[in-house]
């Protein structure tokens, strides 16, 4: 499997067809996958948070979620096929569950996002087994029952909908207890599913300017992550590029 190192991290630049193909193979056979998606506002969080940068480079994949970081990692010399973002693999994961008979379960957003996210998902994936969902608003204490829930779902999939670093600390707290064969950090993926939150459209998204499309849904909410955001990113590549050796 294709590995690369930037940000101090492991990256894999794959296709989404060869990521499906490594997880399906990883469900049949058992042995557990964890994936998580990069981006710019994670390469910047992971910049400055040893924690985060650890549990990223425990995952089995690390797939390029932002075009951003597609582009910064051309500019070092790597070769990246294409931009895998999350939402998309989810949606070809959601599919491949429903063809093979796979199950899954959903953690994270608000309880009436998740509920309208699992309604959502069985509309569209009719034959989908849903075997358990939990909003993502708990206590740290809360969370190894929160495991043991999951864990009797015995689910093959688990897809965890919290932002950066929630769902990254809790694979790294929980992924050696948990159970489900493969486990996705989806992000924002249920709001989207829910209907909170819409995609850019495709031609949006082919120009590299989905981070726009988002920012103009929230400025006020969002105003700081994709504008200094961007700086600090584009700060952190060039360090990377003519100083790091």
């Amino acid at each position: 499997m294709k590995e690369i190192r930037a940000f101090n991290i492991k990256i894999h630049p794959l296709t989404r067809s060869e990521f499906l193909s490594i997880i399906n193979e990883g469900i049949k056979s058992g042995k557990q996958v964890i994936q998580i998606g990069v981006n710019s506002a994670s390469v910047n969080e992971l910049s400055r948070d040893s924690e985060l940068r650890e549990a990223i480079n425990l995952a089995d994949l690390v797939n390029i979620d932002g075009i951003s970081v597609v582009w910064a990692l051309r500019l070092l010399g790597h070769k990246i096929p294409e931009r895998v973002a999350t939402p998309d693999l989810a949606d070809d994961l959601l599919k491949m569950a429903e063809r093979e008979g796979y199950s899954v379960f959903l953690l994270g957003a608000k309880e009436t996002t998740i509920l309208s996210c699992r309604n959502r998902l069985l509309e569209i994936y009719p034959e989908l087994t849903v075997a358990g969902f939990r909003n993502g608003y708990f206590q740290p204490s809360e969370e190894p029952e929160i495991v043991e829930d999951i864990n009797a779902s015995k689910p093959d999939i688990l897809l965890i909908g919290m932002p950066s670093p929630q769902k990254e600390m809790f694979f790294f707290r929980y992924g050696h207890l948990l159970t489900p064969k493969y486990i996705l950090g989806v992000g924002g993926y249920f709001d989207i599913m829910a209907g909170l939150v819409r995609r850019a459209p495709e031609w949006i998204q082919n120009a590299g300017m989905e981070w726009f499309y988002r920012f103009s849904q929230e400025p006020k909410r969002l105003w700081r992550r994709y504008l200094l955001g961007n700086i600090v990113f584009f700060w952190i590549t060039l360090k990377e590029k003519f100083i790091k050796k």
